[in-house]
């Protein structure tokens, strides 16, 4: 009996050494410092169609033969300077062909529109580990040189990416000036999973905790239905980055108004990866700071739309429902015209 109490008492004593530890960390996480304050725009627009092209051959140039011949960076263009450009960021781990169809009808409207591959995207080898080593600063100075670029390729200034392209588009929205529209789309501010007041320790959890390959369909793996140009898992440390650029975007709206001449954010009521809250709140931070021109539209969950509602490729897309919305939205179209 009393090896049972001395027992009973050494795992009670470690139970609770275990608490204290737990508490411990999370404490930590929710306090440990995070460097994301200096992700700022370093501009270096060009206006000549010439010049732009050359820049956008050395983005190019990263298209290696690693690269699948789909997945590269998409530039549909009139030939010459017009009068209006969109650029479009993909979500992570899937590609430019992500936005092939919808710029196409961009394009046809007489937009000339850059499709850019993000780094570490697009390998041909979908169980690459590659996309582990992202960093929100390669995000940033990449966002930079594609709006850069665009500068050469219109004269109006369109940007819009969905998820992790999202949060790029809300960066562009908050530092570059030469923006004449951003439209984020479901951006992943914070997982659907967390509580929005928990971003920052759940970024921190992700970003020192040893780096991991998560499946974005555990029943499916390496067999993910749908576009084969998406890599069927990914990495938690480039999940942990592009929320670090999340929490930029937030922190600096706590402070700076936005400097784009106008943002839409578009979210949807069905959405299961991210946290529509904390989008809400970045509207609001930025309305605070004086943005007037900040507007916003949800999809209904009617709409029956999957978070990712812009690849064709996606086995439960309705893009006949979201793309018509998506392209009057992109196209400056207001609120009240569309709810119409």
């Amino acid at each position: 009996m009393q090896i049972l109490v001395k027992l009973v008492g050494l795992i009670f004593r470690a139970f609770i050494a275990l608490v204290f530890l737990v508490a411990l960390f999370a404490a930590w996480l929710f306090l440990k410092p995070m460097r994301y304050h200096d992700l700022v725009s370093a501009v270096s627009a060009d206006t000549s169609y010439d010049r732009a092209l050359r820049r956008l051959d050395a983005l190019r140039a990263l298209d290696t033969p690693d690269i699948d011949s789909l997945a590269q960076t998409i530039l549909l263009t009139h030939g010459r300077r017009v009068s209006r450009v969109v650029v479009f960021h993909h979500g992570i781990t899937n590609c430019p062909n992500q936005f092939r169809a919808l710029g196409k009808q961009f394009y046809d409207l007489g937009y000339n529109v850059l499709i850019p591959r993000q780094p570490h995207h697009g390998l041909k080898d979908k169980m690459t580990d590659d996309l582990k080593n992202l960093t929100a600063e390669e995000l940033t100075r990449f966002t930079d040189e594609t709006l850069d670029i665009a500068g050469g390729l219109g004269e109006e200034i369109t940007v819009a990416g969905l998820s992790a392209g999202g949060v790029m588009a809300a960066w562009a929205a908050a530092h570059r000036s030469d923006v004449h529209r951003a439209v984020v789309i479901a951006p992943i501010l914070c997982s659907k999973l967390v509580r929005d007041d928990f971003a920052k320790p759940a970024a921190s959890l992700l970003l020192t905790l040893p780096n991991q390959f998560i499946w974005w369909r555990e029943d499916e793996k390496e067999n993910l239905k749908g576009t084969a140009l998406v890599y069927p898992r990914f990495s938690t440390h480039a999940m942990g980055e592009v929320l670090r650029l999340s929490l930029s975007v937030l922190s600096y709206a706590e402070s700076r108004a936005p400097v784009a001449g106008s943002i839409v954010m578009v979210t949807n009521e069905n959405d299961a990866a991210i946290n529509n809250e904390t989008c809400d709140r970045l509207v609001e931070l930025w309305r605070q700071r004086g943005a007037a021109t900040v507007q916003t539209y949800r999809f209904p969950a009617s709409d029956s739309l999957s978070h990712d509602l812009i690849d064709p490729g996606q086995p439960t897309q309705r893009t006949a429902v979201s793309y018509p919305t998506l392209i009057r939205l992109i196209n400056g179209v207001s609120m009240s015209v569309l709810a119409q």
